[in-house]
């Protein structure tokens, strides 16, 4: 039995290979699946420089923080939490192992930013004392004040009556003496000239007399014045000198005095982180040289 002849293929020709229709199918859901799965991706541990290069910018931005308003103690708690944690982060590297001068200087370092803000929270605390005290003194002045307004004023009105009696006495007495005068001059020649020239001497005397008099009044009232006044002000100084206090003391605990503070500490920090960075370099240059006691 004969077989059909193959026809065949011209030499050097190349053959392409065409996957049944079901194939292909499957294929585009094998792709489909592999794009469409999470592509798991390995976790970069940061280099030691760049965990050390972290750090050091942190400390900085924390040691230049500012907060917002009284009471800046609210915020010293998370301020201690965040310094904690990127200290952490520093000391948890794989490649950097802590040795004892470092957490003996950093330990030091946090005792004392963390004593200092407690003092400072301690002050904010009393701030309320300090307002109470500037709220009794501002009262205080203002009584002392309005007492010697009310004084001065019944002392003017005192003062005014009594030199407008005075100035009345004056005239009455002038007018008597203008009668005298007249009574030299002729008009009333019943009067014996003695007895105008006495009534004279009466009327010049009296009249001497009552301004006299009204003299020692106006110096009367003018020294009780000026012993109102001295009173006043012997009254008024201890009580400014006390609202210039708690005032000072009132305006320092609404700046937030912990700016300095915490920067210092930062510094300190970095300061700490660098030399320990330095100790280590050193150390790995020459790795048969002894830790320092």
């Amino acid at each position: 039995m004969a077989y059909p002849s193959r026809i065949k293929s011209p030499k050097g020709a190349i053959h392409e290979y065409k996957k049944p229709f079901r194939e292909k199918r499957k294929d585009k859901k094998r792709i489909h699946r592999r794009i469409g799965s999470p592509i798991r991706e390995e976790k970069i541990t940061a280099t030691e420089r760049e965990v050390s290069e972290g750090t050091i910018k942190q400390l900085h931005t924390l040691g230049s923080q500012k907060f917002g308003s009284s009471p800046f103690s609210i915020h010293f708690d998370r301020w201690l939490a965040d310094v904690a944690v990127v200290l952490s982060e520093f000391e948890s590297h794989p490649n950097l192992s802590v040795d004892d001068q470092y957490v003996k200087e950093r330990a030091q370092t946090l005792v004392v930013i963390k004593s200092q803000l407690e003092e400072r929270r301690k002050k904010e605390a009393s701030l309320d004392q300090e307002i109470t005290n500037l709220a009794y003194y501002k009262s205080s002045l203002k009584q002392i004040d309005t007492e010697y307004v009310t004084l001065m004023v019944e002392l003017k009105r005192r003062k005014n009556r009594e030199i407008k009696r005075m100035y009345t006495l004056v005239d009455q007495v002038k007018k008597e003496q203008d009668k005298v005068i007249r009574m030299k001059t002729g008009f009333f020649r019943g009067i014996s000239r003695k007895d105008r020239e006495q009534k004279e001497i009466e009327t010049v005397q009296k009249l001497n007399d009552k301004q006299r008099e009204l003299e020692l009044v106006e110096l009367d009232f003018n020294a009780e014045q000026k012993k109102l006044r001295e009173e006043y002000e012997t009254r008024r100084e201890p009580v400014l000198e006390q609202l210039k206090k708690f005032r000072k003391i009132s305006q320092n605990l609404e700046t937030d005095g912990s700016l300095e503070e915490r920067w210092f500490a930062c510094e300190t920090l970095i300061d700490i982180v660098i030399t320990f960075l330095q100790r280590k370099a050193a150390q790995s240059h020459n790795p048969f040289k002894a830790d320092p006691a």
